[in-house]
């Protein structure tokens, strides 16, 4: 088995930010879906209020684009041309670690590991986006080794 895990190429870093940015997308998704178990969320909710916002359309419509930006970029990782790509990256993942870290201020443990986790996904965004170069932008074809006559006996 470890020889098959050695011969495969390795990916392209289109696919591995789309990863990223997957982990990250589904990881805010959760963490939220999740803060409707405790009570003083809830709480604020049925009030009409969360935090300092009331939840109306602008309200809405603000966490909603709020969500599609990091969600686009699962996309346009990969369709995006090099240089775009790699800008965007780095842009959307810094300004996003910004506004987790700003959530996360006064908030509970899990919440606190969540946003921990979200930060390390988007540091790696950061860094492969900085790491990569146009030649790397492509993978290598795989060709699978031929077995001998040895082996298929």
């Amino acid at each position: 088995m470890a020889d098959t895990a050695s011969r495969l190429a390795p990916l392209d870093v289109r696919i591995r930010l789309a990863a990223l940015w997957i982990a990250t997308v589904l990881l805010v998704a959760f963490v939220d879906i999740f803060q409707f178990y405790r009570p003083d969320i809830r709480e604020q909710v049925e009030a009409g209020r969360v935090l300092n916002f009331e939840i109306g359309q602008s309200f809405m419509l603000a966490i909603v684009v709020y969500i599609t930006i990091p969600t686009l970029m699962i996309v346009l990782s990969i369709f995006l041309p090099y240089k775009a790509n790699r800008i965007s990256n780095i842009l959307v993942a810094v300004i996003f670690a910004v506004t987790i870290v700003g959530a996360a201020i006064g908030e509970w443990g899990y919440y606190l590991f969540a946003s921990a986790v979200e930060l390390g996904l988007l540091a790696a965004i950061v860094t492969l986006a900085l790491k990569w170069n146009v030649h790397s932008s492509v993978t290598p074809t795989f060709t699978p080794k031929t077995p001998t006559r040895a082996a298929a006996r």
